[in-house]
Parts: C-alpha cells; structure tokens; sequence
C-alpha cells in the first residue's frame, strides 16, 4: 500500500471543534454521585485505626468506605506470578506508597465530597522506609510484604550460550552500570471512572464507564477482584481520550474500588483524577538499575552480553508488571550479532508509587544501558561510535534474523539505515567541525543510538517471569491477536468497529483508508466506530491500544475482514451479472467485471441484493454482510522450556543521531539538531507516521532532561509541577531531518510494524551520549538521567 500524504486525520474537525467525548462530556447514568479519595500521607505504615463516622454524618454524603470494606467484599487482584503479596486498591493492613488511597467518599456533588473527606481520620504507626532498589535488596531493608520475606518477588537467570567461555577468552572486557529514573506519561485527560454496581438476586452486575485503554487481560484481573465474571462486567470506553502513553492502562484498581463505592452508595459513582493525584499516585514507567557486561574479540566484534537489572516496581507487584523486565525479552540484544547472553532479572517492591505501561514500556531501560556500553566500548577499543556500532550490526542478508533469546526479525537492513543516516547527518564533516568547535573551548557534542523497536506484543512473554517448571503445561500464555467487526447497511455504508481505543494516534483515519482501499470504496462510504463496549464489541485478552499494536494487527484484521466482505458482495453481483464471482472485481465504488469495465453494478446496489432479496442468492450462501474476524499470527507463541520466546511480532528500526551544546557558564543543554532514520515497514499515512515519532521524541526528551519523579529517603514525592516539567514548543524547537526507509513486514497483510514508541526508547540514550561527547575534556561518564544543569553541576564538582 502506498503512502497517503494527503488525507486529512477524519477526527479532527470534531475535536478542534469542541465536540469530542470525553469522560466528563458523558454522563451515562441518572442520579450518579461523586467520589473523593482520601490518600496515605506516609510511605510505609501500619493502618492502626480508621474512623469514617464523621465523614458519615457530614450532609450530602452518602457512603464512605474504609479498608475494613474493601477486604470484606473484594479478593486481592489476582497477580502475573505467584508471589506471597496481597494487592488491593487501597491499602488494608498498612500503606506501601505516599498517596496510596486508604478510603471513599461519595456524596452528591465533588466539593462536598472533598470537605467530607477532610473528616476521615487515620492512625498511622510510621515505619521504616526503603525507596531504592538496591537498597531494597540488602538484607536489612524494611520489608513491604513481611509475608513475603523479600522485597525481591521476582529473580530469574537466563543462559544462552557459553558466557563464561566466551568472556574467559576475550580480547577486551567492557562494563558499566546504569540507572534510569522514573517518569510519568502526563496525558491531557487524567484517569476518569463512573462505576455502577447492581445486585441483582445471585447475581450481581458492574457497570463502568472509563477512559481505559488495554491491554484487556486486565478485564479477568479486575474480575478476580469483584468477584464476578467476565459476563457480568461491561465496560464501556468513549471514543475519544485524552491521551494515555500507557498509563490509563492502570485505572484498573480505581474501577474495583469505584464500582465496590456504588455497592455501598446504592447509585452510580463517578470518579475523575485531578492532576495533583496523577503525579502523585497513579503510575509511572519503572526506574532500573542495570549492570552490564561486554565482551570483545580484538577484530571490535561482540562476542557475548550480560545484563543484570534491577527493576522498582513500586510498592506492589500491580499486574501486569513485571512485564517491563521482558517486553523486549526478544530483541534484548538490540540490533547486533551477539549470540551469547546472560540475563539477570529482578523486580524489586519499595515506598514508591506502582508501575506500569508507559511509552515505550521496558525499551527505554534496555536501551539506555545497551547504547551507553557500546559507547563506553567504542571508546576503550579507540574506534569511532558509529564504526563499532557498524561492524556488530545485525546484516541485510541475514532476515529473518534469530536472536538468541527467541525473537525473529521479521525483515530490515540496518546497514543500509546507517549509511543514510551517517550521510544525512553529514557525520564526518559534523564530527570534524564539533573537534575544531571544542578547540575553541566550546562543548559541543554528538550521541547516537541504533536500536530495535518491537511492536505486536506477544503476551507470552509475561510467562518468562515463572521458571518452566512451574508453568502448567497446556496452561500456557500467547498471542497477539486483534479482532474487527465489518459491516454493510443496505445503502452500501460500511461499519467498521475496532477492538483498539485510540488516544489521538488517528485509527479511524487509517482504518477508513484502509477499508476504503480494500474494497474499492470512496472513504466517505466507510464509517469507522472506535468507542468500545465489552458487551458487544469484539475483543479478547490481548485486545487493546498498547505496544504499538495497531499498524501491525488491527489493520491485518481490517484486510482479512475486507476480503471475506469482498466475497460476499462479489457473490450478490454475479447474481445480477449473471457471472461468475471470481470474474469480478471491487473498484470505484463499483462491482464490475475483470477485463470489461462497463460491465458493473454498484457496489450499494449488490449490498442491496444481499439486505432486500436475499432469495436470489446462490443455495448455502449466508444472506448478511456482517463479518467479525480475528488476526491470529502464529509467529506469537508461549515461552519454550528453553525460555525463549518471540516477544513481538514486527521489528522495525531506528537510528539516530543527536547534537548538542553546553553552556560552558550555566551548564544549559540545547539540542541542535536530531537526525533520525526510522524502517517500520510499509509506512501506512505518513502524516500520522510523523506525528507519531515527534510525539515519541518530546515524551523521550522530557524523560531525558527535565522530567523525573523523585523522592526524598523518606519516601515522600518531592516533584510537583513546579519542577516536573513537561517539555513544550519551546524546548523542542530544533531541526529534525527525518528520513523513512521501507522493508515490508513478511508476517502482516500490508508489510506495516509499529512506529509510536521507537524514539522514546533511542533519543534518551542519544542525548546522554551526546552530553558526554560534550564533555569529554572533563572526563565525566553519563550513567543516569535526567540531565539538566544542576546534574552537570554536581558531576563536573565531584570531579573537581
């Protein structure tokens, strides 16, 4: 399929306009109240009383619970691994987390509800308080979960290969440790919930309303915890959200926990997030610790990897972590020929808000460390950064390439995206001029990153967590499926229904297009629905807006469902053509014969037949034209006994380059110029394919230089939006030249991978390269983000 410059996104003009719907745009139930969260103060404490009377009594309120009543009629959330950790959306016996909720309040309007709030009085018994990682793993550490005896829920080693060996007989032995921090995804539209929970005689229903997006396999994790089945909870998602970048995927305890408040209010409950809990207590992409080893023949070439991570989750293990150790499990080599890895694997609870999906989920982390090593390597062997990174490069003759711990590149050609990018970025005039530049005193610097960027998520990876032996066999987890509904009313007016939520990412503009393209039809006769209704819409566990799913799988499902459509309605217009339906063909809107263009019926007019004379079709053809269909590919299987598995179905390819200066007086980093070089397949709307890699790029730019949630040793949250800041405009108006290569994806319909999360995984490790190449006169090393002036104040002091 050809790429599409032209079309503007159809959302639009309803969304400029004013006329989105939005959680607080839509009140879908009579009589619904409004609900305060009151929040843990403290990072660790025991809860050693709770008085909700006054709160009781205050006028207009009209239910208040406590953790009494969420142990009384919830389950602990069921949990991605079995660990001796109950998880419930308050806390019961203590609080782990500052702004961990602890109590509801529902009264008839927000104000009253807060001052009700302010009413709940809890007796706390302060503990001690552990927020590091490491940390969190000595001996002596606080402990979270007492039952659990370790703070460390999750510790599993993998092999593949000869390590030792291979390290035993190395020319060169390179190593470092790195840390990145934790950051938020900052959507527009908080976390917003209207739960209504109806107890209807042996057997009770939930109703909910929320701005979540998926992945689904949360609906039976928050089944688990109300007690009730997946036919006895409806969730409906608006067609418009305000953004999520991952982070709406963890409203899930807030639904639990809103849904048992309309229990003891007798109506529905609404809940919205303001912006202070958001930041303070709703989720965060994990921070991690991570060593990493390198060994190196004397040729430059890497001979084998291994990485140990440390992975703060947070104060609980919230499903569906730790999936951020293992989404990238398949590409966790990055773009090189290493075929030897160790891999150590840690999730470690502490006093700090839980994680959860957050754009580029578990590819940020990696690929900080990897990129940084390479770095740290090229500069040991004295080779240039781009030489090195080339000679490991995984090759164009090589796709599909096996990794050695279970991923298969579908298709690319680094080599071939390096020397464009080396030739657009000018590289060897650039790093002759930044030479002479810091001759004259001036830091200027460059950082590159090349990495993998995997879209398609397989779930099974989530199954790596559990050692092979104790997965049940015939019990296993896979799949990236993806399911559509098609439509055709009798004017010929095609329906299409997505299992997918967008938050802005424009599926509707491309699902149009594509089912447009498909079945020959001008755009304004397809009519896409993208709000999502569990009762019925289509879905299944893996459905969702996640992990770059979209481009891969939805549009695979789109084509499947245009092609049985096509069938059907070429079958109608034999009957009128008195011809044989494999003669025709769908295009312009019209039916018509192959070979004999004027030869046609409209293609309205054979969706006609179909609705107004279904007697005329052929003996044991179904008279409709509805079609649900569900994208399956089998590349996505369970993890093998051997811990291997294909964690994504699609991986394209980035690569990009970085400069940067530093004010040699204040110490201001100003990005000057970004080269980046992306291969996602078929690239299906380039526009929307653009927007998506610069929102990928701010969001990655935040994260590198002003954004992180920090805490003091006492657990508290010591950023606000004073000091969080969210890039704007301002700080990313540098040039960016932008170039696209294209290697159709041999496992999707039209060849496309995903493109929305690659630049939040390779431009912070490109800045923090390009930083140290700034400043490689004072011989600092980058092992952390954010970096900011008062960082390279403090590093280039502890150097002095």
């Amino acid at each position: 399929m050809a790429t599409t410059d032209s079309m503007s996104r159809l959302e639009d003009a309803r969304l400029v306009t004013g006329k989105g719907s939005f959680m607080d745009d839509i009140d879908p139930l009579p009589g619904t109240l409004v609900a305060a969260v009151v929040r843990s103060p403290h990072a660790h404490a025991r809860i050693a009383a709770v008085d909700l009377e006054r709160a009781r009594a205050h006028p207009g309120v009209a239910a208040v619970i406590g953790p009494e009543d969420v142990t009384t009629a919830l389950s602990p959330f069921p949990l991605s691994l079995r660990a001796e950790m109950s998880y419930y959306p308050t806390g019961t016996d203590k609080v782990r987390y500052v702004g961990e909720p602890v109590a509801v309040v529902v009264a008839t309007d927000r104000y009253t509800a807060e001052d009700a709030a302010d009413l709940v009085h809890v007796e706390y018994d302060l503990l001690p308080v552990v927020v590091d990682a490491i940390e969190a793993t000595d001996a002596g550490a606080a402990l979270l979960h007492e039952q659990a005896g370790s703070n460390v829920l999750s510790d599993r080693t993998f092999t593949f290969g000869e390590v030792d060996d291979a390290f035993a007989t190395a020319e060169h032995v390179v190593e470092g440790d790195y840390y990145f921090p934790r950051y938020s995804s900052t959507p527009m539209e908080c976390y917003s919930v209207v739960a209504e929970w109806v107890d209807h005689p042996r057997r009770p229903e939930v109703q909910v309303w929320s701005n979540f997006h998926g992945p689904f396999s949360m609906v039976p994790v928050l089944c688990g915890a109300l007690g009730v089945t997946t036919s006895q909870l409806r969730l409906h998602v608006p067609g418009d959200n305000g953004g999520s970048f991952g982070i709406k995927a963890g409203i899930y305890p807030y639904i639990a926990l809103m849904a048992l408040a309309s229990k003891h209010a007798g109506r529905p409950v609404r809940w919205t997030e303001d912006r202070s809990e958001h930041l303070l207590s709703s989720s965060a992409g994990s921070d991690r610790h991570m060593h990493a080893r390198l060994a190196i023949d004397a040729d430059g070439i890497i001979t084998a990897s291994e990485v140990d991570f440390v992975e703060n989750v947070g104060a609980y293990l919230r499903p569906p972590e730790p999936a951020t150790l293992y989404r990238c499990f398949g590409n966790m080599t990055g773009a090189y020929r290493i075929d030897t890895v160790r891999i150590r694997a840690r999730a470690v609870v502490t006093n700090k808000c839980p994680t959860g999906l957050n754009r580029g989920f578990g590819g940020q982390q990696l690929y900080f460390g990897l990129e940084r090593i390479m770095d740290k390597a090229a500069s040991v062997l004295g080779i240039d950064r781009l030489e090195f990174r080339r000679r490991n490069l995984v090759r164009s003759s090589e796709f599909p390439y096996a990794t050695p711990t279970g991923g298969i590149y579908d298709s690319g050609d680094y080599e071939r995206a390096v020397r464009l990018l080396e030739e657009r970025a000018d590289y060897q005039r650039l790093i002759a001029d930044q030479k002479a530049a810091r001759a004259r005193g001036e830091l200027v610097g460059t950082g590159i990153a090349l990495i993998v960027e995997p879209s398609g998520t397989n779930i099974g990876y989530v199954g790596l967590a559990t050692p092979a032996e104790n997965r049940p066999p015939g019990r296993g987890k896979s799949g990236s499926t993806e399911h559509v509904h098609l439509s055709v009313d009798p004017q010929g007016i095609v329906g299409v229904s997505l299992g997918t939520v967008p938050q802005g990412q424009g599926h509707a503009t491309v699902a149009r297009q594509v089912v447009a393209r498909e079945l020959g039809l001008p755009e304004e006769q397809v009519v896409p629905t993208i709000d999502m209704d569990t009762a019925t819409s289509a879905w299944t566990i893996t459905t969702g807006s996640y992990s770059s799913r979209f481009s891969p799988l939805v549009t695979s499902a789109l084509v499947d469902g245009c092609a049985e459509v096509s069938r059907r309605i070429r079958i109608a217009a034999a009957v009128m053509l008195e011809t044989d339906p494999d003669s025709l063909e769908l295009h312009d809107g019209r039916v018509r014969v192959i070979g004999d263009p004027e030869r046609f019926v409209l293609f309205k007019h054979a969706a006609g037949l179909v609705h107004w004379d279904p007697g005329r079709l052929p003996a044991g053809q179904e008279a409709g034209l509805e079609v649900n269909v569900a994208f399956t590919p089998p590349e996505a299987q369970a993890p093998s006994r051997t811990d291997q598995v294909n964690s994504s179905l699609c991986y394209g390819f980035v690569a990009d380059l970085v400069s940067v200066r530093v004010d040699p007086e204040t110490l201001a980093i100003t990005i000057e110029n970004v080269v980046s070089v992306h291969d996602a397949g078929t690239i299906l709307n380039k526009t929307l394919f653009e927007g998506q890699v610069h929102g990928a790029m701010v969001q990655a730019i935040g994260g590198a230089m002003y954004e992180e949630m920090a805490y003091s040793e006492s657990g508290q949250p010591v950023s606000t939006f004073m000091d969080y800041l969210v890039p704007t405009s301002a700080e990313c108006s540098f040039p960016l030249h932008m170039e696209h290569l294209e290697t159709p994806s041999p496992l999707t319909r039209l060849g496309a991978k995903g493109a929305g999360e690659g630049a939040s995984m390779s431009i912070p490790v490109a800045i923090a390269n390009a930083v140290e190449d700034a400043l490689r006169s004072h011989d600092v090393e980058i092992i952390s983000l954010p970096l900011h002036p008062d960082v390279l104040h403090r590093l280039l002091g502890a150097q002095d």
